[in-house]
């Protein structure tokens, strides 16, 4: 099993930024893919950036030149930095990792973690 650990959010006022973590642990032997997604209050879930192994990475149009998704392969973690936050940057943030199990043969699952809540607001 694979466990993400989100951190890093809070409330944040427009224009300020925020930077957001999520470390995987468990029965990992790589990680692919990792991203983080936002699901704002009544809406779907939708991608914010995402980031290869080899760290090639893929952002949302709405976010393009104000955030930045990185990821250090040793510590199994995934940062996105946000800047320039906007009040309609509101949402619940969750991290995304698709893992190659250590302990089943062949066999790989992608994971979300809990979500942490970023409110933008003066």
């Amino acid at each position: 099993q694979v466990q993400l650990v989100e951190s890093g959010g809070g409330l944040v006022q427009p224009g300020g930024s925020l930077r957001l973590s999520c470390a995987a642990s468990g029965s990992i032997f790589s990680i692919y893919d990792m991203g983080w997604y936002r699901q704002a209050p009544g809406k779907q879930r939708e991608l914010v950036a995402a980031i290869t192994s080899g760290g090639s990475t893929n952002y949302a149009d709405s976010v393009k030149g104000r955030f930045t998704i990185s990821r250090d392969n040793a510590k199994n973690t995934v940062y996105l930095q946000m800047n320039s936050l906007k009040p309609e940057y509101t949402a619940v943030y969750y991290c995304n990792a698709c893992v190659v199990s250590s302990t089943v043969v062949a066999s790989s699952s992608c994971y979300w973690g809990q979500g942490t809540k970023v409110p933008v607001s003066s």
